[in-house]
């Protein structure tokens, strides 16, 4: 049965970063039912590029869970500056979806982009992330969907990979395992899954965060540290991953690159003592030992290798306490 007719609603800016306004339209084409008075209980935000060719088979597939579901929902689906005909398929996807709407942005900001401002614009208690690209088990969006709302200690459900089906395999598996552990020895966390596509979580928790996401990829990461270096549960359930239709928009290089400088960021932006306190201590150390067998060696002489190393151990040191007293005076995030 055909969906209402579109009509004109105000976006949403009371969470919206004045750089975010630059990507937005000034109004957006919604159903009538998305006003205050009749609010989802559930949003998926879909970030679509040039997803033309399958981009409705996976609008069928999510909707077909959501209605077979007990869940109150919408599908915000952002077309990200496509140069396809991704806009074309979603406008008329949603003269017959009724709990589809459709934000077109006005330049290309990445999935990071297209994820923060969807959550921003959303309607639901529960905001789900997922990919646009068939990869992901997105009938059982629901399933995460559930835990959340039996479970009160958990914020976020993350649908966690067991196999890997991406580009540049014979790298990415190696790669995303040293990413991983670093991430789970500054966050003392296990986290089996730290970039997966697919997740569900509390809408209201999030947005203190959202300011923190990167344009690409890495939004995912972020939003996973974010939680966990705030004492925000986050539950992990095993999923499906399949091989992606299209063209993969991922570049191992520069994508590796900008996931472990993530890692680190976060860690400083929430504990940045897990991270400059063990190399302080450890040029300390090496320094201190190094003195003694160059005392033993040239009685009263120190090389300047050993006064560097010490004095850059005290530096280091005395930055980690400085940045960590920074963040405890920092009200909320």
């Amino acid at each position: 049965m055909p969906g209402p007719a579109p009509v004109t609603e105000r976006l949403r800016t009371e969470h919206v970063h004045p750089a975010d306004a630059a990507y937005l339209p000034s109004t957006a084409a919604t159903p009538a039912s998305a006003h205050e008075a009749d609010k989802p209980y559930v949003t998926i935000v879909l970030p679509c590029y040039n997803e033309g060719e399958h981009v409705l088979q996976e609008i069928e597939r999510i909707t077909a869970a959501m209605n077979s579901s007990e869940f109150t929902y919408e599908l915000l689906c952002i077309d990200d500056a496509s140069t396809d005909n991704t806009l074309e398929v979603l406008e008329d996807a949603a003269t017959r979806y009724a709990n589809l709407r459709v934000m077109p942005f006005r330049r290309n900001g990445g999935s990071g982009t297209a994820r923060r401002i969807g959550t921003q614009q959303a309607h639901g208690e529960i905001v789900v992330w997922t990919d646009a690209d068939m990869t992901y088990e997105n009938e059982r969006i629901p399933e995460l969907v559930r835990i959340l709302r039996d479970d009160e200690s958990y914020d976020q459900v993350v649908g966690a990979r067991t196999t890997e089906e991406g580009t540049h395999k014979w790298a990415r598996v190696p790669a995303k395992w040293l990413i991983r552990k670093i991430a789970e020895k500054l966050t003392n966390q296990t986290i089996p899954d730290l970039n997966s596509g697919l997740r569900a979580f509390r809408r209201e928790v999030s947005l203190p965060y959202l300011r923190l996401l990167p344009p690409g990829f890495s939004c995912v990461t972020t939003i996973t540290l974010a939680f966990l270096s705030n004492q925000h549960d986050i539950k992990y359930v095993p999923t499906s991953y399949a091989k992606r239709a299209g063209v993969s928009k991922f570049h191992f290089v520069r994508d590796a690159y900008r996931y472990i400088l993530q890692v680190l960021r976060m860690v400083m932006y929430f504990d940045p003592l897990k991270v400059l306190m063990p190399p302080a201590l450890w040029l300390i150390v090496i320094g201190v030992v190094k003195g003694v067998v160059d005392m033993v060696r040239h009685p009263f002489y120190f090389p300047a290798s050993t006064v560097l190393l010490v004095v850059s151990g005290i530096l280091i040191g005395s930055l980690a306490l400085l940045s960590d007293l920074v963040v405890r005076s920092r009200p909320g995030v």
